[in-house]
């Protein structure tokens, strides 16, 4: 949980250009209002799964994984099971270098000690020369991190959202492609062109995709893997770990276990 002198530094581009920051470990809120900060948040998760939705679309933030967010931009964050980590908040003149999109990222023993150094730092007063130039490799260490592909990007068109808003709530279903245009009223070829054209993936990837949000949330409270295979509308848990694996390179248990230096 993040102490009142920490908001306070979140919502303001005075003082130190880089505040960093260890967040304890905490019980998850509900999912925030939409809002934004004055401050670029890059944030690295030790404990729980966030996911972040701004107006492109969904981030998943699994345990050792690394997101960004902009200085400004608007967004809701919601938490699954308890959670703690650790980050940076940047001030919108030294964020100019960072990316001006929200993305999830790897995080290598480098970037993960020069914020360990930067959490001794205080809050309240300019950095020294030698904080600056360990402040320049951290900056661009983020800027040079791995982005990985936990992006659920949503469609813009009303007919396409309340389809792709029907599957994330309720993953288990398993009507065909011609069904779910039948069910928006469109054609099954302008529904596939659409969805593509907004979205930049076939329906069917974006499926997937949104199945394996879902089945990251659960699996972070602890949930098991059997039951989640059954509430995505997998028919067997074979099934459902043969297709995690394909997406993640390994099991689901390995996945959230996994240290993340890349």
């Amino acid at each position: 949980m993040l102490n009142e002198a920490l908001l306070r530094a979140l919502e303001s581009a005075e003082g130190p250009p880089l505040v960093a920051y260890k967040a304890e470990r905490s019980i998850p809120l509900a999912e925030s209002d939409w809002h934004s900060h004055v401050r670029g948040q890059f944030f690295y998760v030790e404990e729980g799964l966030f996911i972040t939705q701004t107006a492109k679309g969904s981030w998943l933030l699994p345990p050792h994984r690394a997101g960004w967010l902009p200085p400004g931009e608007m967004h809701t964050v919601s938490i699954a099971g308890p959670s703690s980590g650790w980050g940076v908040f940047i001030a919108p003149d030294a964020a100019q270098c960072l990316p001006n999109y929200a993305c999830v990222v790897g995080v290598n023993d480098l970037l993960r000690s020069l914020v360990t150094r930067a959490t001794s730092w205080t809050f309240d007063e300019e950095l020294s020369a030698e904080q600056e130039r360990i402040m320049a490799v951290l900056l661009d260490e983020i800027r040079r991190a791995p982005v990985e592909s936990l992006h659920l990007p949503m469609p813009v068109d009303r007919r396409l959202r309340r389809v792709a808003m029907a599957m994330l709530e309720r993953p288990d279903d398993n009507r065909g492609m011609e069904e779910w245009a039948t069910w928006a009223g469109m054609s099954l070829r302008t529904m596939s062109r659409l969805f593509r054209q907004e979205t930049q993936c076939s329906m069917a990837q974006w499926r997937q995709q949104a199945r394996l949000t879902r089945a990251l949330e659960r699996l972070a409270t602890g949930e098991a893997v059997a039951s989640v295979a059954d509430a995505l509308g997998y028919a067997t848990p074979s099934a459902f770990v043969a297709m995690f694996r394909k997406a993640f390179g390994e099991s689901p248990g390995r996945y959230l276990k996994t240290v993340g230096a890349l």
